[in-house]
């Protein structure tokens, strides 16, 4: 069955590093994009980044642009997605989904992802 599998949340503090992980399996990766998401408490889930895992295309938030590098291992079915310089504002639980395309580009819309995680947490603190 269809799982993504996010790995590598954790507790940190500003200015700090964490690299979160998305292992894939039960569909044919190369026909999707993934993205990263997340979630605040009281606040909406919003789109951070998302990759074509086929041609590499990517997209940032500008809140992320210039922190956040997304990447992915198609060979392990695997995205990453490295956050550095770390804020209290970035605490939330981070998913990733699975969003089937039919061209070279992707998007972080919520509502049209197919498959999501389950989440990880990042706590950043001050």
């Amino acid at each position: 069955q269809v799982q993504l599998v996010e790995s590598g949340g954790g507790l940190v503090h500003a200015g700090g590093s964490l690299n979160l992980s998305c292992a894939a399996s039960g569909f044919t990766f190369s026909y999707y994009a993934i993205g990263w998401f997340r979630q605040a408490p009281g606040k909406e889930r919003e789109g951070v980044s998302c990759i074509v895992t086929s041609t590499g295309f990517t997209y940032y938030a500008d809140s992320v642009k210039g922190r956040f590098s997304i990447s992915r291992d198609n060979a392990k079915n695997t995205v990453y997605l490295q956050m550095d310089s770390l804020k209290p504002e970035d605490t939330a639980v981070y998913y990733c989904a699975a969003d089937l395309i039919y061209n070279d580009y992707c998007n972080t819309l919520v509502s049209g992802m197919d498959y999501w995680g389950q989440g990880t947490q990042v706590t950043v603190s001050s």
